[in-house]
């Protein structure tokens, strides 16, 4: 009997945990579509449309401390609550943003929606780490992964026909026509697009918020105190004398770039190899299927028949070597290797992770929330890349700066994987 209401409990938690993911999933891979809509809609230049990319990952180097501390606060469960009603008030912001078409404003709207996923994912990744064996953590944290992708997959098909329908007929009457006043109503009625799929989704978060705030998720607390204190734990006395934390942060940092540049770019890399818009729009969607694949994949194998390092190091050099061929193959084969990429990032999340809070003990929180500002490489990597092929730095174009800062990532990743988690251990 105890034994049947445990294993009830665990599928009730992690389906908890499974709605935020695909929350989280919905939100942010909706940037692969605001990225091309946005550098349209107020008429900037790559680099600039990063900055989509910049504003929202910032958030969580800036967030995921004090988010520790408010977990600490509030509890869990009214953390998580408290997390999506943030996110709502950053979609609430890109209605005045797309009435005054200011690109500063949606800006703002995309780091409020970072507060808020920072909170949700300082509290629900440790989470997946504790409800069950640190060996499969990279299982759990892949099934929730895959409630992630199908969000974002749905999310860049639904607002991808809905923000870039016709968007290169429009951009062309933009381009040609010289009365003001036209172009000026074109770009409003473009802007303006955003206004009833964000609304929809404001009430939504909110509904979501009163579930999680009237389910009975138990507090992080509950499953992580001194008493889950293992014997590495109880020789520290701060976060600072766990080397292998520090580590995977920075391996947080390289994969989460990594995975920008591969998801959310993959529109613009396609629009430089030619591609119209309505072809484009959907690549990101295909970068989310291979993610999807990845994760089924990681499903079937972690821990039974490879162990969650071995399969981090061997995706790190698929990784690598996709990236070279996204460098020399034809444009539709390029475009197919970064989309394929998703299948080798799908398990870098679920693996460094556990690896990176393994044996903290009552530290883990803390622990959880350094991993997670990790995420600021997604705001810095891009727009870096974005940086060296616009001005030509070192000669570099489009495919070779994409070429440099990929293999550099995952070389980082594929070293962590084999040793840089184990730093610290004896």
């Amino acid at each position: 009997m105890t034994t049947k209401s445990n294993s009830s409990n665990y599928i009730y938690q992690l389906s908890i945990i499974g709605l935020l993911f695909a929350v989280f999933g919905f939100i942010t891979w909706l940037n692969g579509i605001l990225i091309p809509f946005l550098k349209k809609s107020c008429e900037l230049t790559d680099q600039q449309s990063f900055l989509v990319a910049t504003a929202f990952f910032a958030a969580y180097f800036f967030l995921a401390i004090p988010s520790s501390w408010i977990l600490q606060k509030l509890g869990t469960k009214n953390g998580m609550s408290v997390g999506l009603v943030i996110m709502a008030i950053g979609c609430a912001v890109f209605i005045p943003a797309a009435n005054a078409r200011s690109f500063s404003m949606f800006l703002t709207g995309l780091f409020i929606q970072g507060m808020g996923l920072a909170l949700l994912q300082t509290a629900s990744n440790p989470y997946l780490s504790v409800i069950g064996p640190i060996e499969s953590a990279a299982t759990r944290i892949s099934i929730v992964g895959i409630c992630n992708k199908l969000a974002g997959i749905f999310a860049n098909i639904l607002l991808g026909s809905v923000l870039l329908k016709n968007v290169d007929a429009i951009q062309s009457q933009i381009d040609t026509t010289t009365d003001v006043a036209v172009k000026t109503g074109l770009l409003n009625e473009l802007s303006g697009r955003v206004v009833t799929p964000y609304s929809v989704m404001i009430v939504f978060l909110l509904i979501v918020a009163v579930v999680i705030q009237r389910s009975s998720l138990p507090d992080i607390s509950e499953q992580v105190s001194e008493d889950g204190d293992t014997e590495l734990s109880r020789s520290k006395t701060s976060i600072f004398q766990f080397k292998h934390v520090w580590l995977g942060a920075l391996a947080i940092f390289t994969y989460v770039g990594a995975e920008v540049m591969a998801g959310d770019l993959i529109t613009v890399y396609g629009k430089n190899l030619g591609f119209q818009t309505d072809q484009y729009k959907l690549f990101t969607a295909y970068g989310l299927g291979g993610l999807l694949a990845g994760y089924a994949l990681s499903i079937i194998l972690i821990p039974k028949f490879i162990s969650q390092e071995r399969w981090l190091a061997i995706s790190a050099i698929l990784g690598m070597a996709l990236t070279v061929g996204s460098y020399f193959a034809s444009d539709s084969a390029a475009v197919a290797c970064l989309a394929a990429l998703g299948f080798a990032n799908a398990v870098m999340w679920p693996a460094i992770f556990p690896l990176g809070i393994r044996d903290l003990g009552r530290f883990t929180n803390i622990g959880s929330a350094l991993l997670v500002m990790g995420i600021v490489g997604g705001a810095l990597i891009p727009p870096f890349y974005g940086w060296l092929y616009e001005n030509s730095i070192m000669g570099l174009n489009f495919r070779s700066a994409f070429l440099l800062i990929m293999l550099t990532c995952y070389a980082y990743i594929l070293w962590f994987g084999q040793k840089g988690h184990k730093i610290g251990f004896k």
